[in-house]
């Protein structure tokens, strides 16, 4: 059997269609590696492997009759625990879901599973994706496959480590502030977060309904970009949803990047970050520019003014959407409680984790009487600000470049002791989502711990193409001096 724990989606795809490997010989491989390195990495909460093995039969019998010619037909994906699959349960890292089956899938995951992809199963995750390092999880600490000492980044850290370990090709997260550009850059794989409304929320239970979205995380940009294009769709479900005319992302592939203007703000090569990060920053720049692009750096006000912005909109939407989950209709109830209200203080109060309590009082304290006007509506001001200085920055430059983390992954449990700390891990991908715009993160260096180093194009709304194109540049430069190793485990 071909071995398949270095190979990306593409190729995995090729070989079924070429008949070197079946769909079910995919999934068996699949299934072995995660048994084998998992127990280590804790990256998958549900691994559905009946349903999945229901899914791969079905598959294999409309690739022999050609009824399956897309490229991610038969490629095992795993799915963030925070997008619903119907039959599979869906627990966002929290006991107060530790039992909730959804009904349906995801939009998203319909898309895949229209295309031939097989649902292999649930990452772990930050408890209702808030975190840095996928440590608030109420099931497990995921570890990096770099080093198991050290997180993988976070919310969307479980599939990225998946991901990074060869235990499956690709999967998805979603990104309310970085979270699946910081642990790609942790774990030293790829991420996309695409222009908010361009793939359906449709599915995912939401922290910030106006921050968060969908994206693919994989082994190569170009991975990245078939899954996008893949779950990429106008939806009626989802109010945030955005016709777009093209979402032809695999073309981009194929753009060269002589005579593109790109800006690098110089606030993020300024304070507080590690000269190692900083240096692989400035190398990918010269490499684009002896790509024929045209780098210069510039300044982006109001970056110090995003974090502060991001909690208090972040914190208040997640209170109110937090609200649902109550112990009545579905999800953990408290055991023993007198009358309806206790029973709602009980079951809350047992069923969420701490640092989910910390940004729900947060949120209900910036929405109170007294307070709205001070923090809540002042922080969407603040937000508006950061969106003009990103046009005005696009109105010169075709994409923004710069760091994702000003660190490479920090050990385990140093995030815990200082929750400000793990929030100022944040700082360069957190204005990239009060703006809406997309964002994708590869690998270009290691430290000198051996330790992944990412970097990430920012562009302007609707421009995914611009930033692909610039990242598969990048990358085909980089695969000499910086060749991800995906079975370190």
């Amino acid at each position: 059997m071909i071995s398949i724990e270095k190979m990306t989606a593409i190729e995995i795809s090729k070989n079924i269609k070429n008949k070197k490997i079946s769909t079910v010989e995919v999934l068996d491989e699949t299934i072995k590696q995660i048994k084998e390195k998992d127990e280590k990495i804790k990256g998958f909460i549900t691994v559905a492997e009946e349903e999945a093995r229901k899914q791969a039969s079905l598959i294999q019998d409309k690739i022999e009759k050609g009824e399956l010619l897309g490229p991610l037909a038969g490629v095992p994906i795993a799915i963030k625990d925070n997008i619903d699959t119907k039959n599979i349960k869906t627990t966002c890292a929290s006991k107060i879901l530790y039992n909730f089956v959804p009904t349906f899938d995801a939009t998203v995951v319909k898309n895949l599973k229209d295309a031939g992809a097989i649902i292999i199963g649930k990452t772990n995750m930050d408890e209702f994706a808030m975190g840095s390092t996928s440590e608030t999880s109420a099931f497990e600490v995921t570890k990096n496959p770099w080093d198991l000492t050290k997180v993988p980044g976070g919310s969307s850290g479980g599939t990225c480590a998946v991901v990074a370990s060869g235990q499956v090709s690709c999967g998805l997260g979603s990104d309310t502030g970085g979270s699946i550009r910081q642990p790609s850059s942790y774990c030293g794989v790829t991420g996309i977060k695409p222009t908010y409304g361009t793939v359906s929320r449709f599915g995912l239970i939401a922290y910030g309904s106006s921050l968060d979205q969908i994206g693919p995380v994989a082994k190569n940009v170009e991975d990245c970009a078939t899954i996008l294009e893949t779950i990429s769709s106008y939806d009626r479900f989802d109010s945030t949803s955005m016709r777009r005319d093209k979402y032809n992302f695999i073309s981009a592939l194929k753009q060269d990047v002589k005579g593109m203007k790109i800006g690098i703000p110089k606030e993020y090569l300024e304070k507080g970050i590690d000269d190692e990060v900083k240096e692989a920053v400035l190398k990918a720049a010269q490499i684009m520019k002896e790509k024929g692009a045209i780098v210069e750096e510039f300044s982006l006000d109001l970056v110090d003014y995003a974090i502060p912005a991001y909690y208090i909109i972040a914190c208040a939407e997640a209170s109110s959407n937090l609200a649902r989950f109550d112990g009545v209709k579905y999800g953990y109830r408290t055991k023993e409680y007198e009358g309806l209200h206790e029973m709602y203080k009980k079951s809350r109060s047992e069923g969420f984790g701490d640092e989910v309590k910390r940004r729900i009082m947060l949120g209900s304290f910036v929405l109170s009487s007294g307070y709205y006007d001070a923090y809540y509506l002042k922080a969407l001001k603040v937000k508006r600000l950061i969106k003009q200085a990103y046009d005005e920055a696009f109105e010169k430059y075709d994409l923004i470049l710069g760091p994702v983390a000003p660190t490479t992954a920090p050990k385990i449990g140093e995030s815990l002791k200082d929750p400000l700390k793990m929030y100022l891990s944040d700082i360069y991908t957190i204005s990239v989502n009060l703006a809406g715009l997309p964002a994708i993160s590869l690998p270009c260096a290691l430290d000198k711990n051996k330790m992944p180093i990412g970097v990430q194009f920012i562009a302007n709304c609707f421009e995914e193409n611009k930033m692909i194109a610039a990242g598969h540049a990048l990358e085909k430069e980089l695969s000499e001096n910086f060749v991800p190793n995906f079975s370190l485990v």
